[in-house]
């Protein structure tokens, strides 16, 4: 995998982990529809219409949404953390936890948390592929994505897509998908077969 690779990630996880009134991604909301252009996508022209397409709400109502939907303020229509899709009773820090715990320090990656979040997050899923793709760890980045995040971040890519609370991370939620979906592709990636629980 190439270096260059690791940018896509950084940007999705960023918009999927921090909030929208954080410095992180205050500076990238503006830059949405130069997305297209930050990946060899497979359809660039598709892409380049949902940035273009993509609704953006007052920062108060975003940071709202994000809040609804990342965070747990009411009930989550899609929770952005793998254990609640992997392990039964869909418990936070589960079995599926550890087992990613594990991998991270294995390949001596920590976050420092800036945000309180279990480490199987979506978007901070994202940061650690990213932070792998720039020590060109390229083993370490397919082992993340097969074992880690792909079993189930299409589940929940897919319950975002369909949320009805935030067209914006709706849009994001498709743009994830083709990312993935394209990484899946390019590197012939097979992701484990694990069972679903939401």
């Amino acid at each position: 995998m190439n270096q260059h690779i690791a940018l896509m990630p950084r940007v999705i996880g960023s918009l999927f982990y921090y909030s929208p009134d954080s410095p992180q991604v205050n500076a990238l909301i503006p830059q949405i529809e130069s997305l297209s252009e930050l990946f060899e996508w497979r359809d660039r022209a598709k892409i380049g219409q949902i940035c273009q397409n993509i609704e953006l709400p007052k920062e108060d109502e975003l940071t709202w949404q994000f809040s609804v939907l990342f965070e747990g303020q009411g009930e989550m229509v899609a929770p952005p953390w793998g254990s609640v899709y992997l392990d039964k009773d869909n418990l936070l820090m589960g079995d599926s936890t550890v087992a990613y715990r594990h991998f991270l320090a294995t390949n001596g990656i920590a976050f420092v948390a800036d945000v309180c979040q279990p480490e199987d997050q979506f978007g901070l899923m994202l940061l650690a592929a990213a932070q792998l793709l720039e020590q060109e760890k390229t083993e370490a980045v397919k082992a993340l994505l097969e074992q880690h995040l792909m079993p189930w971040s299409y589940r929940y890519l897919e319950c975002l897509v369909n949320n009805t609370i935030s067209p914006f991370y709706a849009a994001l939620a498709n743009i994830a998908t083709l990312f993935l979906q394209d990484l899946q592709t390019q590197y012939a990636l097979k992701p484990a077969e694990l069972r679903l629980r939401f």
